[in-house]
C-alpha cells in the first residue's frame, strides 16, 4: 500500500470516530430533549431558561457552521 492510500485510511478511520461519536451526542441530545431537559414544567425557573439557552448557543453555532449560515455564510 502506498503512503498516500495509508494516510487515506487513517483519515478515513479517524473521520468515522468522530461522526460515531457525533452520533452518539446528538442521540443523547434528542433523548434529553424529549425528556425536557429532566426538567419539571411547575419548576421551570430563569436558571433553567439560561442553561437551554447557552446550549442553543452553541448548537447554533455549530449548525451556522455547517450549513454555512450566520456569521459562516458566503
Amino acid at each position: 500500500m502506498t503512503r498516500r492510500a495509508t494516510d487515506n485510511a487513517k483519515a478515513l478511520d479517524a473521520f468515522i470516530a468522530a461522526k460515531i461519536e457525533i452520533d452518539a451526542m446528538l442521540e443523547r441530545l434528542v433523548a434529553l430533549s424529549a425528556d425536557h431537559f429532566e426538567t419539571n414544567p411547575d419548576e421551570i425557573n430563569w436558571g433553567h431558561v439560561g442553561t437551554l439557552n447557552h446550549y442553543r448557543a452553541k448548537l447554533r453555532e455549530i449548525t451556522d457552521s455547517a450549513f454555512r449560515e450566520g456569521e459562516y455564510a458566503d
